[in-house]
């Protein structure tokens, strides 16, 4: 199951404030900074191993209440940076329920076992040249 076919807009829950930064006299007037704050832990829609994967993979966005929290203040307008937090808590939760490919460890081939070996036997013999004899 993809990640964005989960609705999860009802358990969501967002603050807006001042934003710091670009948009001038904007700036002072009008709240465009937004919080989204996503209870996880009481969430219906995940699993009880999709919870663990949060709190451990996405610990540092989740605060003392175990609230997963996200913010945007990048653009000038308060539905756009809904936007934007909207999209990072996605791409947040995909990269946290992806699992790892288990690493097959190649083995070297024929030839190049060969190569190797020939090439520390070319090494070999130019330290023997380079030796003092003892009469």
């Amino acid at each position: 199951m993809d990640i964005r076919e989960i609705d999860f807009y009802p358990e969501l829950k967002f603050t807006s404030s001042r934003s710091g930064g670009k948009g001038g006299q904007n700036v002072n007037k009008v709240s465009t900074k937004v919080e989204l704050h996503f209870d996880y832990m009481n969430s219906v829609l995940l699993t009880d191993e999709q919870k663990y994967l949060i709190s451990t993979k996405l610990a540092s966005f989740i605060n003392n209440e175990g609230i997963l929290k996200i913010t945007s203040q990048e653009e000038r307008s308060q539905l756009l940076n809904k936007k934007v937090v909207i999209a990072k808590l996605y791409l947040l939760l995909e990269r946290a329920f992806r699992k790892k490919k288990k690493r097959i460890p190649s083995t070297p081939s024929k030839a190049s076992k060969k190569r190797r070996l020939v090439s520390k036997r070319i090494h070999s013999e130019k330290k023997k040249m380079r030796q003092k004899w003892d009469d």
